[in-house]
């Protein structure tokens, strides 16, 4: 199964990055990698998932994290994934 990068904007709310994640490990996926980053009153968050098997689908996870309260999901795209090392 490869790994797919979706990029998120999320609201700096309480709970709203547990909610995040809690959906995509709850929906079978697995998070290989995340970064995040603020920017003022909102979170970038460029996310790579994996499917626990084949019969997992990333569009339906993108349309469930659409129904999320304060998460707008940006796109998603099939590459590798290349977290920042902080310093």
């Amino acid at each position: 199964m490869s790994t797919e990068t979706l990029h998120l904007n999320i609201d700096r709310a309480d709970g709203s990055l547990q909610r995040l994640i809690g959906l995509v490990e709850r929906r079978g996926f697995h998070i290989d990698g995340i970064t995040m980053r603020d920017e003022g009153p909102a979170r970038r968050i460029e996310m790579a998932v994996r499917g626990r098997d084949a019969a997992r689908c990333t569009r339906t996870l993108g349309r469930q994290i659409d129904k999320l309260f304060g998460v707008t999901r940006v796109s998603a795209s099939a590459s590798s994934f290349h977290p920042e090392v902080a310093a």
